[in-house]
This record gives C-alpha cells, structure tokens and sequence, in this order.
C-alpha cells in the first residue's frame, strides 16, 4: 500500500478559488434576477456594467502592475456583482461603473490583489459612491416603479421607520415588493442563496448566525422589532455574502463569533442612535479592520506547546 507523506496542514479539498467563486455567484442569481424583475431592464444593465468594469478594471490593473492575469479567478466579477446588488436601482449608470473601478484598485489591487485586501473591495466601492453620491446612492422608489417613466420617490422600511416611524409588513419584506437597494429587497431570495451556501459547505454558519442574532436579541432589548430588523434592509446580503468573505473575515472559531457579535452591535447602535437608518456596510468595514488582531488573538493552543 502506498502512502502519501507531505507537511502539515493535511487539508484535501476540490474547491478550487473559481470553483467558489463561481458557487458563490450562483447563490447571488435568485436576488439578482429577483432586483431585475422587481426594479426593471435598468438593474440589469447597472449589475452588467457593474460587473464588466470590475473584470476590466481588474484585467488594467494586472498589466500595469505586471502580475498574473486574475480575472479567471471569478473574483472581480463576484466584487462587480456585489456591488450592483447594494447599490439603488435609480443611481445613473456611469457612477456604477466608478464605483466598481474604485473597489477594485483601492479595495483590492492596491492592497497586492486577491488574498491582501483588509476590506470587503464590494463594500469600499458602495462607501466611495455613498460619499461621493450620497443623493443619487439614497433615491428610492418603491418595487415595479422602476418601470414606468416617473417613478415616485419613496423611503426604504428602515428610513421609514426611523424617520416617520411608518412600519412596513414583515409580507413584504419578505417577497421584496419594498423600496431599497437591487438585491436587498427580497428576504425569500437571499435565504435560498444564503441557504444554498451553508449546504454547499462554502461559507461558516458562525458569522451569519452570530451577526443575525445579535441584531435580534439587542432590537430587543432595545425595544425595536427585532422582526422587522432581520428583514428589512441588507443585513441578510451583508450576513450571508459580505461578512462571510474568507479574505476579510476571521479563520478562527473564535474570532467569527467576535466578528459577527461585533458587526451586530454596531448595526443595531447605527440603526437606533445614530442620523443613519442603515448599518450594515459601515458594521462590516469596520470589523475587517481588527481581523488581523482577532486571529492573533484566538488562535488555538498548538497541542504540546504552552499557552
């Protein structure tokens, strides 16, 4: 009998950086195709626009830089994908596209590409249009408005909420027939991919449901409806496809728990004390920050060695 002999770690898996990728996206299509038909043509042309400039983006940066070619890697697409789907549906087509070249050079390849970067390059490109689009990046109108010519501007659940104290169905929120961001809307839809990904043993179950019932137990204590917190808004696209991102998020049992407690916090601190109705991007840019540390700090005892 034959045996194979190699050093530690004696880790065997076929999933391969584009095989994941390319499942991750998979999982996206339900709240993707759910945006297009909730929003219209034009969310369809934001998420390809989107998701060609970050491939081009990607495939500059790599010559310029004079690195290996990465765009078959699946990851600028999936960072281009992110991107559309946490964006408005009304936000005019050449700041998308800003956007994702943005995320791209600043969020990844400044920082030496794929595997660097600190910060979630999906979110950096959502905080740079959020900054320098604020008006555009918070213009809303309800479900299937999109597809007339005058669509009617209207609040998301949660600044409706916050701001008139209007509440919004949990129904709703739940198919997605609310106002938001492309691929926020829909609860239902987000689950079957954030399900989906639990199955398929891509993602850790720790962080999804440590940041999703933090937010719940403190809306609670708080006296908000934690209900209404778990649906509306992109908590379950943040919990499930952005907090989750193995690049900036913690490798230690440990440390997702403390990442995803951490993010729920500060959701819950922005959403009820702060001028913001939504938390979710800043919660996760700020808990990629202090990811090096949080691995530092909860790695496990190596066996023989003291603590």
């Amino acid at each position: 009998m034959n045996f194979l002999l190699s050093p530690a770690p004696h880790i065997r898996d076929n999933k391969s950086v584009t095989i994941i990728m390319c499942v991750v996206m998979l999982a996206l299509l339900p709240a993707t195709l759910g945006g297009v038909y909730f929003f219209g043509w034009s969310a369809a042309i934001l998420v390809l626009l989107s998701v060609i400039s970050a491939v081009a983006t990607e495939l500059v940066m790599n010559k310029m830089m004079k690195r290996e070619v990465s765009i078959m890697d699946g990851s600028a697409a999936l960072t281009g994908l992110l991107l559309a789907l946490c964006v408005s549906p009304s936000l005019p087509y050449y700041q998308v596209v800003f956007g994702a070249i943005f995320a791209i050079i600043i969020g990844k390849q400044l920082f030496g590409g794929l595997g660097f970067n600190v910060f979630n390059p999906a979110l950096v490109g959502r905080a740079f249009l959020a900054a320098a689009f604020p008006v555009h990046m918070t213009t809303w109108a309800n479900a299937f408005a999109y597809r007339g010519l005058d669509a009617v501007t209207q609040a998301t659940p949660l600044a409706a909420m916050k701001f008139s104290g209007q509440g919004t169905s949990y129904l709703a929120l739940f198919y997605g027939n609310v106002g938001g961001c492309i691929g926020e809307t829909s609860v239902l839809l987000l689950l079957l991919g954030g399900l989906y990904l639990l199955y398929k043993g891509i993602i850790d179950w720790r962080i999804p449901i440590s940041y999703l019932g933090t937010v719940a137990v403190l809306s609670f204590v708080f006296k908000a409806d934690p209900i209404f917190h778990l649906l509306a808004g992109g908590l379950l696209l943040g919990a499930f496809f952005m907090a989750t991102d193995y690049v900036t998020s913690p490798i230690t049992a440990k440390g997702m728990w403390i990442f995803g407690i951490g993010a729920g916090i500060l959701v819950v601190i922005i959403r009820l004390f702060s001028g913001l109705p939504e938390g979710v991007m800043y919660s996760i840019l700020f808990m990629n920050a202090f990811v090096p540390l949080i691995n530092r700090y909860t790695r496990p005892r190596i066996l023989g060695r003291k603590k």
